[in-house]
């Protein structure tokens, strides 16, 4: 009897020390939100229009100096055009927040969690994420680079996955030049 009692304290012992010398390594980094950008590109059959969407916040995890997982918050009201100005500047930006695309009196929020992390170099990864736009969930694909205490993300999505149908040939005919690709591009540089 007092060898299994010793037995069982032994490994109780053993397990938390293993435990504890693991997280150790495991670090969530914040996101310094006011030193990092998302710039996003709309395409359309007579152009493109780009601009800026902020972080509200966000995290990516390590563990020994490689990415793990990640979250990320993105504030949809502050949704911007910056090769716009004036009255022109102005529509685009409400139509962007309204229900014709991001609804976001609704919707104010998107989000993006890492489910899978896949290193593919030394400081690039393949990054499988949900992300939540509109109260729908997809699943993405993305490359991310780390370096130091920065990281940079490109993502292409393919915006009628989450309802924003508005100008696209995928739902409406004969829109002719008013046509809007359903394939958005964001980049990403972030700080933390």
């Amino acid at each position: 009897m007092k060898n299994s009692i010793k037995n069982i304290a032994a490994v109780v012992i053993v397990a938390l020390i293993a435990f504890s010398f693991k997280t150790i390594n495991e670090v969530k980094k914040e996101i310094k939100v006011e030193n990092s950008k998302i710039v996003w590109k709309g395409y359309k059959v007579t152009g493109s229009h780009e601009g800026l969407i902020s972080i509200k916040s966000g995290n990516l995890e390590f563990n020994e100096d490689k990415l793990t997982g990640g979250a990320f918050v993105i504030d949809m009201s502050t949704i911007i055009s910056t090769d716009l100005e004036g009255e022109y500047k102005g529509k685009l930006e409400g139509h962007l927040k309204s229900d014709d695309f991001f609804g976001v009196e609704k919707f104010p929020t998107a989000t993006l969690i890492f489910t899978k992390v896949k290193a593919t170099s030394k400081n690039s990864y393949e990054v499988k994420g949900d992300l939540t736009i509109k109260g729908k969930t997809e699943t993405v694909l993305f490359n991310l680079s780390v370096y130091g205490n920065k990281a940079n993300a490109s993502l292409k999505i393919d915006r009628t996955k989450f309802d924003v149908r508005y100008g696209s040939t995928s739902f409406f005919d004969d829109l002719k030049d008013k046509a809007i690709y359903d394939e958005f591009d964001l980049v990403a540089d972030l700080e933390f």
